[in-house]
């Protein structure tokens, strides 16, 4: 086989449709360890896997998260969510990412705070057993199973940041992803339900017993679905507010639980 040249890699990737060949054709090169390597990895690029399945990993907010093929890949915009919890509960002690995927927030979120105890859990065991990887390092637990049925009982009442990246996209408009998204990630990553905030609900409903006074509840959505979003939050007793980047096309709704609660 003979060895691809930069300038043939980015011709493949944009007949392929990538949008930004050039960079991706970079940060192939640079993971391949052989002409081999590269040529496969090529191949699977083209014929519709994420990058970030084919490299092995995400950047996100500043670390390299490992994703496996299967998991949900972490996004740019759900950094602002990290920034919002960081700037909220700079002091926080106990965290949760709920709805973990690869376990990019947490890992995030306790690179920012320091030393803290980090769980995070999903329903999915693919992306627990991704998860596992990433938050190793910052001495991380991780939990299978449904939302907070997954969690220890000694957090409740306990946790100081509970994030939550719940899938949010509505039954009927899964078929309009992206295709990357369609046939790579998991369905229980994206789907939310007829109008994409069926596990928000839920999230939202159970939270309040889980967190601490003045703990903070943080969920991304889209701009469309936040007023119907706040509305849960704060018939969850949630004291509510919204932070939007028009920058990222990030909606964070933030839910803290009241000191007396």
């Amino acid at each position: 086989m003979p060895t691809l040249s930069p300038a043939s890699v980015v011709a493949a990737l944009r007949a392929a449709g990538c949008v930004f060949a050039e960079d991706e054709a970079r940060l192939l090169l640079s993971a391949a360890r052989t002409p081999d390597e590269l040529a496969a990895m090529v191949d699977r690029r083209v014929t519709g896997l994420p990058l970030e399945h084919v490299v092995g990993w995400a950047e996100f907010a500043g670390l390299r998260i490992h994703v496996e093929p299967g998991v949900f890949v972490p996004r740019r915009r759900t950094e602002y969510l990290v920034e919002q919890a960081l700037a909220h509960a700079p002091d926080a002690s106990v965290v949760v990412d709920l709805c973990c995927g690869s376990g990019a927030v947490g890992a995030a979120l306790a690179a920012g705070l320091g030393p803290i105890e980090l769980h995070a859990a999903d329903v999915d065991p693919a992306a627990t057993r991704c998860a596992r990887r990433n938050i190793a390092p910052y001495g991380g637990h991780v939990h299978t199973g449904d939302l907070f049925a997954a969690l220890p009982t000694a957090l409740r009442g306990r946790v100081d940041i509970l994030a939550a990246n719940v899938p949010y996209v509505p039954t009927d408009e899964v078929g309009l992803l992206p295709a990357e998204a369609r046939e790579h990630e998991p369905l229980v990553a994206l789907d939310g339900g007829s109008d994409g905030l069926d596990i928000l609900r839920e999230v939202a409903t159970g939270a309040p017993a889980w967190l601490a006074p003045g703990g903070c509840l943080l969920v991304e959505t889209s701009e469309r679905q936040l007023p119907s979003a706040v509305g849960v939050f704060r018939g969850a007793r949630l004291e509510t507010r919204v932070a939007v980047s028009e920058e990222l096309y990030a909606n964070v709704v933030i839910g803290v639980r009241g000191v007396g609660a």
